[in-house]
């Protein structure tokens, strides 16, 4: 029997989750049965009631606002707790086109995927300002880079993961889950693709891009912090490369001075270069001591995985027990 569970993390959604809701579908070819699962994200309006209206099967309410990424991943708990085979993520204001989950979890349904990942036409899409299109193919290439995965738009919530996918996440950053939940996939080898899909009307602007410029600045921010987690090496050999170089050629300047003899020393070049140099070495330790750590950090993960699949056969266990004795 196989489960699908559509989540939705809500944030103050109650004029779009409705809309939202009623597109989904309740029924697709090849699955069993299909429940949804809202996460409210500490929201003050009544974005639960509606949730409770529309029969939502599962409802897990966060004490406080935490960030999308922390609704992601309490969302992939509970899904994982009540049984899921396979999760779709979409957002509650209705930007993806409902109509595409049965297409969005094809690849995992045939076992051809781990993870799938709704392409948005990004280029298409009117609402989109030409700097935000181009933070995102700029991302997404980074994200590409850094994972060896080919998924031309990184940045999209609409996405599916099958149960083993599901238990291997862990989202570090609260700003945003989708970059670094690809990146995790390509670290640990699991199958992801992608599929072209559909977007509705956005009715209203996205709450995570309250400008042009506080995007730029997060997108940077979680595109440098993505590097120095999982390429810890590489970004602090090209980091330290820099004043290395500069500290080198400042340095063979000095000499070319030095003995064509000329009056003046030139003490301060040369102080200059020692430090430079200095903090090349130092940026290069910094790689190593940091790709030790990520190397521990993976045998964490590792740890936790087969916790977490002690934790879930020992409730899935519990739960057809339960399920006989009511029988």
């Amino acid at each position: 029997m196989t489960k699908l569970i559509i989540q939705i993390p809500c944030y103050n959604e109650e004029a779009t989750l409705g809309t939202t809701l009623s597109e989904l579908p309740r029924e697709i070819y090849g699955i069993d049965s299909i429940e949804f699962l809202v996460v409210d994200d500490g929201s003050k309006d009544k974005t639960v009631e509606v949730a409770k209206a529309f029969g939502v099967d599962h409802i897990v309410r966060l004490p406080y606002n935490q960030g999308l990424a922390k609704a992601f991943m309490a969302g992939i708990e509970a899904s994982l707790k009540a049984g899921a085979d396979i999760i779709v993520n979409t957002d509650a204001d209705n930007q993806y086109f409902a109509g595409d989950i049965p297409k969005l979890i094809q690849p995992i349904v045939y076992r051809q995927a781990d993870i799938v990942v709704g392409t948005r036409p990004i280029w298409k899409t009117k609402h989109f300002s030409l700097t935000k299109k181009l933070l995102q193919k700029f991302g997404s290439w980074v994200v590409r880079r850094a994972s060896n995965t080919d998924i031309p738009d990184a940045p999209s919530g609409f996405r599916a993961f099958n149960r083993e996918a599901a238990l291997r996440f862990n989202v570090f950053n609260r700003y945003t889950y989708t970059l670094e939940t690809i990146i995790q996939a390509g670290q640990k080898g699991m199958k992801i693709t992608s599929i072209p899909i559909r977007t509705n009307f956005v009715v209203r602007p996205s709450r995570l891009v309250k400008s042009n410029a506080s995007y730029v600045m997060r997108s940077l921010f979680t595109i440098l912090r993505i590097f120095m987690l999982y390429r810890p090496l590489r970004f602090f050999l090209i980091s330290g490369s820099v004043p290395f170089s500069l500290g080198v050629m400042l340095g063979i300047r000095w000499l070319i001075f030095f003995f064509m003899g000329t009056e003046r020393t030139r003490i301060p070049s040369l102080i200059l270069t020692a430090i430079l140099i200095l903090i090349g070495f130092q940026l290069w330790m910094f790689g190593l001591v940091a790709d030790l750590m990520a190397a521990n950090r993976q045998l964490l993960e590792e740890t936790q995985l087969r916790i977490r699949r002690r934790e879930m056969d020992k409730e899935e266990t519990v739960t057809s027990s339960e399920i006989g004795v009511n029988s």
